[in-house]
């Protein structure tokens, strides 16, 4: 399969006033293509760290990190905006659709920035709506969905470009029990289909449906473990 993610000595500080603390404290993480992946840890542990640097929202103190054979540790910001889009496949816990647009155009965005024609937008916008249930629902606009429904779009805006990973934060945070299960089957055809899924959760519940638990404690990996 091959890693798709090679992370290695990773250190995160930050500076508050006269302080420097130590978030990071020298991560090594292999994750390979088509693994489902759950991140935990208490407050403070470093996980949104972690993840932001995964998906490179944020970069490391020190050490390297390849993502799919690219180097990104040491990419220009212009370089880490192109990878976050061609590479990565956001789910957040609180959405972030634009309100104004509907389900399709909101499925498109990521396309726009790809430069991705207007004619093939909108036709592999339809397309990942049919996959995550939403057929019926790609001219509606956020404030006219579920909670669930907009999860699924966004989960939608993830698979657009193909991205190697799908990164999840707390992608349940909002939801309640029942559509909380919708979205994390969701999560597991998305895995079933070959991609990549990496999800932050502090959920025993939703990381047991992932394959893999990694935790971490004060900046560093605690345990890495398979799940049956």
């Amino acid at each position: 399969m091959g890693n798709v993610i090679k992370i290695r000595n990773i250190v995160r500080d930050f500076t508050l006033g006269q302080e420097i603390v130590h978030v990071l404290k020298g991560i090594d993480l292999d994750i390979d293509r088509g693994e489902y992946v759950a991140i935990m840890g208490p407050s403070g542990s470093g996980k949104s760290t972690l993840m932001n640097i995964i998906g490179c929202l944020d970069t490391a103190t020190s050490g390297t990190y390849v993502l799919n054979g690219k180097d990104v540790s040491k990419m220009s910001d212009d370089e880490l905006a192109d990878i976050r889009n061609t590479e990565i496949g956001f789910v957040f816990q609180t959405f972030n659709l634009l309100p104004r647009t509907t389900a399709l155009e909101n499925v498109a965005l990521p396309m726009v920035y790809a430069g991705v024609s207007k004619s093939e937008r909108t036709k592999r916008a339809e397309d990942v709506l049919i996959s995550v249930g939403l057929e019926d629902r790609m001219d509606h606009k956020p404030n006219q969905l579920s909670g669930g429904q907009r999860q699924r779009v966004a989960v939608g805006r993830a698979l657009v470009n193909h991205p190697s990973i799908i990164l999840a934060d707390e992608p349940t945070g909002n939801l309640d029990s029942k559509t909380s299960l919708e979205i994390l089957n969701l999560f597991e055809d998305i895995h079933k289909a070959g991609n990549t899924v990496i999800m932050v959760t502090h959920e025993e519940d939703v990381a047991a449906r992932a394959k893999r638990i990694i935790r971490l404690i004060d900046g560093m990996i605690y345990s890495d473990t398979l799940n049956k």
